[in-house]
């Protein structure tokens, strides 16, 4: 008899654990569907946004050390400075706050430095410089493209 009661009494537990389990996956669920997505063409544009901005800091900061570091003319520091102004106001354009926006960019330029070493400078990234680049990827489309409750 023992026996047979302690089978009932798993069942019972066994139904209520997935009850509670069933509950919980409806109320991530309802989570979800209550959740804010940026469509495609929000991130298409937001992803466009952060390379334009990237190419601009980054371009701006290698025109800055020509003039500097390898005694090229102003005209480059000069047009080096404006892109770095541009690249301030590239941002702003983005759909979201302040910390939001230069977090995941941080992620971006992290990815675009190493490309632009490797096609500019010609100096290939290695093995810890693409996996850490993959890992600002991941970073990036957490931060900024995560679904968000409203």
């Amino acid at each position: 008899m023992a026996e047979g009661s302690t089978n009932a009494s798993l069942a019972i537990a066994y139904r209520l654990q997935s009850r509670t389990f069933l509950d919980n996956l409806g109320f991530r669920l309802s989570l979800i569907h209550a959740a804010t997505f940026m469509d495609l063409r929000a991130i298409s544009q937001s992803i466009m946004l952060f390379v334009i901005a990237g190419l601009m800091e980054i371009g701006g900061g290698y025109l800055v050390w020509l003039w500097l570091r390898e005694s090229r003319g102003w005209v480059l520091g000069a047009m080096g400075g404006l892109l770095l102004f541009l690249y301030g106001v590239v941002p702003t354009l983005q759909p979201a706050h302040f910390g939001r926006v230069y977090a995941a960019y941080g992620g971006v330029f992290v990815v675009l430095s190493i490309l632009w070493g490797w096609w500019v400078d010609g100096v290939r990234p290695d093995r810890p410089e693409i996996v850490g680049a993959l890992l600002c990827v991941v970073g990036v489309a957490v931060i900024m493209y995560w679904p968000r409750v409203a």
